[in-house]
């Protein structure tokens, strides 16, 4: 019997990385997707069953091309995460018309892009497929300092994900998001540096200012994120769609 297929996009490093291994974990063929396509080559090497491919989530096409390969090599998509995603920290006064697009580019139209692709070959395939992005704990509240950019773009993604939803549920296909606060990556790394340069302050006092305003007392974990989202692609949530679920031990509570 062939494994079920996931496809995680930006899982390279980072949350995308966990996400990809939990799901090998737990059964799947992983297609471990990134721009990086050495990252997706190092990390599907340490999955059972998995394989890398390169992809731009800002290129129709290559979103295209990507799932056309998985549908004609594998005859199957039961799983796509589209959590490929950017920021920049930088004031509101500050932020330029080429940084708000590349950021709405790869957290939104990213998402948007993959997550049509992926639907259309679940129809086609006659698949009840399940679709998770990753949004973030800024997509619920505005109250993120210098990240406006992100924010608009996450808030898109939330809608994106009702809104797909509601129109795919007639197939069977299922969508969902996942929220997550302060996680321990790469990407928080440079938040810490541009946060602190931007307060006057070092990096340990911001980081400790996040686990401050997070009552289970810790940062999270990329796995943190990535048991949320396998729950989400198991039969386990067959019941929940157009929710995007917060990841954050309480630093924002809804």
């Amino acid at each position: 019997m062939s494994l079920p297929i996931a496809c995680v996009t930006g899982s390279g490093s980072g949350i995308g990385a966990a996400i990809a291994r939990t799901l090998g974990s737990r059964g799947y063929h992983v297609v471990v997707s990134d721009i990086d396509l050495n990252a997706a080559i190092k990390v599907a090497a340490e999955i059972e069953s998995a394989e890398a491919r390169q992809l731009d989530v800002t290129d129709p096409a290559s979103c295209q091309a990507l799932v056309d390969y998985i549908s004609n090599e594998h005859h199957a998509l039961d799983v796509w995460v589209s959590n490929a995603g950017i920021s920049k920290m930088q004031r509101f006064l500050d932020i330029s018309p080429v940084d708000l697009k590349r950021t709405f580019e790869v957290n939104t139209y990213g998402a948007f892009y993959c997550g049509q692709v992926a639907a259309k070959a679940m129809i086609d395939l006659g698949s009840k497929g399940r679709i998770i992005n990753t949004a973030s704990m800024a997509s619920k509240q505005g109250r993120v300092p210098f990240l406006a950019d992100y924010v608009a773009s996450k808030f898109a993604v939330m809608g994106l994900t009702q809104a797909m939803a509601f129109e795919l549920a007639p197939y069977g296909i299922r969508v969902n998001a996942v929220c997550p606060g302060f996680v321990t990556t790469p990407m928080q790394d440079r938040e810490l540096a541009w946060e602190a340069s931007l307060r006057g302050t070092d990096p340990d006092s911001v980081k400790k200012s996040w686990i401050n305003d997070t009552p289970l007392g810790r940062l999270e974990s990329p796995e943190d994120v990535a048991k949320v989202v396998a729950f989400l692609a198991s039969d386990d949530a067959d019941f929940i769609t157009g929710e995007s679920i917060s990841i954050n031990g309480g630093a924002y509570m809804d």
